[in-house]
């Protein structure tokens, strides 16, 4: 007679730990199917193209790890606490909007950093959607459900600051309507020089399918280019111009850029355990740093008032990267 089976107290992938699991590790924590067999990553049909390409791209990248579901959040954010965080920035946001707008801010704002926007802000929603577009390719490719949740939540975050660079466009449009707001976003974000280093860069980096690889590119080189020259020096400039809004604005999205690198951070430092990782991490950044390098400085270029714009973005990038122990 079989002796019966003691039921668990918890799942068993979290037993070990000896005590209650919280909600993140709970909701979380080795949810992919398509990871079981690293020969077989589809249950339905072992051959053709996406089974191919997941055991190419993602299954034999040359960056491993013997525990990729070992890789922890270091904000363990859920789907239920993103979404009160974001409400709260979004409170914030709305906030900052409805106050400026009482005061008739975007009216006072001087022709020639109206200008500016018009070239350097409202087409910024095309290399904000590059950027949710990339991350959502790691929520596809990744190969642990706690890395997949950070990738999604940064899409999340993209599509939000989209979302509020489309609702200014129409505000500043209202108060200026003959600056060409709404009308000539695309044909400056597919002409203007000042944008197509960030265009090659991110049209590059989509079309880098190890998923390792299209991860370094996108949050250790070319997000952090974005976020440093885009938003923190465009912000400075901002303020030399009298526009505390977009400077406000500006640091709000950065908020969600910290959290961004948080678990970069996290994943490189996991992914640096295993020692022959490291040079290859290294190489990676190597190649994509003068593509993110000639983006901020066409970018930085026209950045009116901040000479300095591209120099300090550019080291900031670098000082990332050294942070993460993968830079030159």
């Amino acid at each position: 007679m079989s002796t019966p089976l003691k039921p668990l107290k918890t799942w068993g992938h979290l037993a070990a730990r000896r005590r209650k699991p919280s909600e993140y590790e709970i909701v979380s924590t080795n949810l992919l199917w398509h990871t079981r067999d690293p020969e077989q990553p589809w249950d339905v049909g072992h051959t053709g193209f996406m089974a191919d390409f997941y055991r190419r791209y993602r299954n034999q990248s040359p960056i491993t790890h013997p525990d990729w579901n070992a890789f922890r959040d270091p904000d363990e954010l859920v789907y239920r606490t993103y979404n009160i965080l974001q409400d709260g920035q979004e409170s914030y946001v709305d906030g900052l909007l409805d106050q400026h707008d009482a005061e008739g801010h975007d009216r006072g704002l001087s022709p020639e950093w109206v200008a500016m926007l018009a070239q350097l802000y409202t087409p910024s929603r095309y290399l904000l959607h590059t950027v949710q577009m990339a991350s959502a390719y790691l929520v596809h490719m990744a190969p642990a459900s706690t890395i997949a949740n950070c990738a999604a939540f940064q899409a999340a975050d993209s599509l939000r600051w989209l979302s509020n660079v489309a609702y200014r466009t129409a505000e500043l449009r209202q108060a200026h309507p003959t600056a060409g707001f709404g009308e000539r976003e695309r044909e400056l974000w597919e002409e203007l020089p000042a944008w197509q280093g960030f265009r090659e860069l991110m049209e590059r980096q989509l079309t880098t399918f190890d998923w390792a690889e299209a991860f370094v590119a996108l949050n250790v080189v070319a997000k952090p280019a974005l976020d440093e020259i885009v938003l923190r020096q465009l912000g400075v400039s901002a303020r030399r111009h009298g526009d505390v809004l977009h400077a406000l604005l500006a640091e709000s999205a950065l908020r969600d850029s910290e959290r961004s690198r948080r678990w970069t951070e996290a994943l490189v430092k996991q992914m640096s355990e295993v020692d022959s990782n490291v040079p290859r991490l290294r190489e990676w950044v190597a190649k994509w740093q003068p593509l993110a390098v000639a983006a901020i400085e066409a970018y930085g270029a026209e950045v009116a008032e901040n000479a300095e714009a591209a120099e300090n973005a550019i080291g900031a990038v670098r000082a990332f990267q050294r942070q993460l122990g993968i830079g030159g």
